[in-house]
């Protein structure tokens, strides 16, 4: 099976490793990787990984979506048009499978092979960790929200796993689109438990909530492990850099907030640390573990840099300060007596 993840990138050249060698070993065959202006030596790691399957590309936005358009590049290019499923996620996603070897195939066949599979979301925290550490993040950051509720909802992001016989009109990042033709019938499109995705999703008919659905139940056979804030350290970092999907976008506190939910523990993606330590240690031979370390270099030159700056200084004081519960909570939190 032909597997083909896309992504775009900026500045991501400490954490591409542990993402491409996590995906290796949950079946991912081949990766098409778009980078934007990176100065942390990213764009010279990514071309010296082709031999693990990665086809590294520019940007070819000239819009301010860099995101949708590289996805309607990635649609024409033989990487993915010849994969059996491509998967879309970003380099501070996981997809964590619960089934079978705990592999893409594995968490197809669990689903009965349908033609989409849309895997829910779940929030780590930063919990507290203010250094920028280069090890893995999924090993480092453990705490999370409630399962089924993310702040005040019960419907929670998704990001979907497509085959090849899709009737695509164009990739989202979060879930395929497609045109509907009179009398034909619809794709076969499940969620992480192998239950058909909701009749709105689906078919798109509610334009609020198109990438995303009730949580509740959701991920029996995976869950999206998404490390959205990692350490506060390179947390200033990605806000330095804006947003790879967007240009211009700042991630303020509430950004921090929602994601810092550290109410549950969740180590079930720990079954993968000793075969990705193994990978690490095998790819950080040479060439490729020197551009590695540059990275982590630069990555580090970067932080203290920011932090020599008065507004990022001040945000990084703030941010740590920040108590660790989900807008609204605190609020009522502090109604109902629970805190000082």
């Amino acid at each position: 099976m032909r597997i083909t993840a896309v992504t775009c990138v900026k500045n991501e050249g400490p954490f591409l490793l542990e993402w491409i060698a996590f995906n290796r070993l949950i079946g991912v065959t081949d990766f098409l990787i778009y980078s934007n202006d990176c100065t942390d030596g990213t764009d010279r790691l990514l071309d010296a990984l082709g031999e693990y399957g990665v086809v590294h590309l520019p940007n070819p936005a000239r819009g301010r979506n860099y995101q949708m358009e590289a996805l309607k590049h990635a649609a024409k290019q033989p990487v993915v048009r010849d994969a059996d499923w491509v998967w879309i996620a970003d380099v501070d996603e996981f997809l964590n499978i619960h089934t079978g070897d705990h592999t893409i195939p594995a968490l197809i066949a669990a689903c009965g092979n349908p033609r989409a599979i849309s895997v829910t979301f779940q929030f780590f925290a930063n919990d507290g960790i203010e250094r920028f550490e280069d090890r893995p993040v999924i090993e480092q950051f453990t705490r999370t929200h409630n399962p089924d509720l993310w702040c005040a909802d019960s419907a929670i992001e998704v990001k979907t796993l497509i085959r090849k016989d899709f009737p695509l009109q164009y990739f989202g990042a979060h879930r395929p689109f497609f045109r509907e033709a009179k009398g034909a019938e619809l794709p076969s499109w499940t969620d992480g438990s192998g239950r058909p995705v909701p009749p709105k999703f689906h078919t798109a008919a509610n334009t609020r909530r198109i990438r995303r659905f009730p949580a509740a139940g959701a991920r029996r056979y995976a869950t999206l492990n998404h490390y959205a804030l990692r350490s506060l350290d390179s947390y200033l970092v990605k806000n330095d850099r804006g947003d790879v999907n967007r240009e211009g976008r700042a991630f303020d506190d509430s950004y921090w907030r929602e994601r810092n939910d550290r109410a549950w523990e969740e180590r079930s993606i720990h079954r993968y640390l000793p075969a990705l330590e193994a990978a690490l240690a095998d790819m950080k031979r040479g060439e490729i573990g020197a551009l590695h370390d540059e990275a982590v270099h630069l990555h580090l030159e970067k932080i203290n840099e920011l932090k020599g700056r008065p507004a990022y200084a001040e945000m990084w004081k703030h941010l740590r300060a920040l108590p660790p519960y989900p807008p609204g909570e605190l609020e009522i939190r502090h109604e109902l007596g629970l805190t000082t």
